[in-house]
């Protein structure tokens, strides 16, 4: 079965309310004006992705990763913005979004150059099509080993601290709360370690005699807790919704294998296109496996996280970049100072890389 087939088979699965692969594409409108984060986390999104090409490209003789994703370096309130952002539009809805990276054997790659993106559409046209796949890289500010092993110790602290409050609130209050509430003892009762990321209950707002507001104010102190632990506190791989229907339209035109990679400031960590559209398809697994949200630090896009660590570890080392800042001058003065990183050294995993791509590292 073609790979543009398998595709089309899993969008069928996805809710149309998530995304609507039929209906027409709504398009951005233009920004009229850029910021500091914005220009920092372009350059870390652009050092992410270097670092990713050269990982690739010291670590195989018969592979080559090459850039494939817009190379431009205007930016809102420069002078031909507009018409490159309208420009930007339509290719979305001719081929689609490119990926950032696309990966070629050798033998099939005859140029002598890392870097494809400003090639004409007639020319990718015949080269695209070769490609063993093309990869979307994503990039977080976080050291995620460090990350997740703060959340484990915080979370752990957080289980110990309310497993000390039910025994309070059922040695001190049990009598009271059962004679109150006896659904929600029996609730605060049975619960422990095993069970906490399951239990929920509406706190009640006793104040009639001391001992019920002392006992409320247990409870919720119980019931923030929970909310807390219960609470998405995974590093994600993050592809944006509105994405998913333009990477769709480079998959039907070029039939080439999709894949979406997260680069943190120590590792990177890899997903599939497909696996993407198995999981959305799968509402029983929302909430579990991947949450859909609304992202402040993404202009409030709409964004599928997926936890990182349980997909295919691609670079199992970063080494972290040199900075330096930067400052750029618009045409009405307006002055924007913001962070350039110098290239990084990576470490390909062998194991993680073959387990995503399907293909030998060689």
């Amino acid at each position: 079965m073609k790979y543009v087939d398998v595709i089309n088979n899993l969008i069928k699965n996805v809710n149309p309310q998530i995304v609507d692969f039929t209906k027409e594409r709504t398009k951005g409108s233009a920004p009229t004006q850029v910021s500091s984060e914005f220009l920092i986390n372009k350059e870390q999104g652009d050092w992410a992705e270097q670092t990713f090409i050269n990982g690739i490209n010291n670590s195989s003789n018969e592979y080559i990763a090459v850039k494939y994703g817009r190379d431009d370096d205007i930016i809102a309130g420069e002078e031909g913005f507009d018409v490159f952002y309208k420009n930007y539009q339509h290719e979305l809805d001719t081929i689609g979004k490119r990926p950032d990276v696309l990966i070629f054997r050798k033998s099939d790659y005859n140029l002598d150059t890392f870097n494809i993106s400003n090639y004409s559409i007639e020319e990718l046209d015949k080269l695209v099509p070769k490609a063993l796949c093309g990869i979307e890289i994503r990039s977080s500010a976080f050291l995620i080993d460090k990350y997740e092993s703060y959340m484990e110790k915080r979370n752990n602290k957080l289980i110990e601290k309310s497993l000390s409050l039910k025994q309070i609130i059922i040695d001190k209050y049990g009598d009271l709360l059962k004679e109150k509430d006896e659904e929600l003892f029996k609730l605060i009762s049975i619960l422990k370690e095993e069970n906490i990321h399951v239990i929920s209950f509406r706190v009640p707002s006793w104040r009639s005699t001391e001992e019920l507001t002392s006992l409320s104010l247990l409870l919720k102190e119980l019931k923030n807790n929970i909310n807390l632990i219960n609470k998405r506190t995974f590093l994600s791989i993050t592809p944006k919704v509105e994405d998913l229907k333009v990477v769709y339209t480079w998959i039907k035109r070029y039939n080439v294998p999709h894949f979406y990679i997260q680069v943190f400031f120590d590792k990177a960590y890899g997903i599939s296109f497909e696996k993407i559209l198995s999981l959305l398809g799968n509402p029983k697994l929302e909430g579990k496996e991947y949450f859909i949200e609304s992202d402040i630090k993404n202009q409030n896009k709409t964004t599928i996280k997926i936890r990182a660590c349980n997909e295919a570890n691609i670079l199992k080392k970063v080494y972290l970049p040199e900075h330096y800042s930067e400052m750029k001058e618009l045409e009405r003065g307006r002055l924007l100072f913001y962070v350039k990183f110098k290239n990084s050294f990576s470490v390909i995993n062998k194991q993680g890389f073959e387990q995503l791509f399907n293909f030998e590292l060689k």
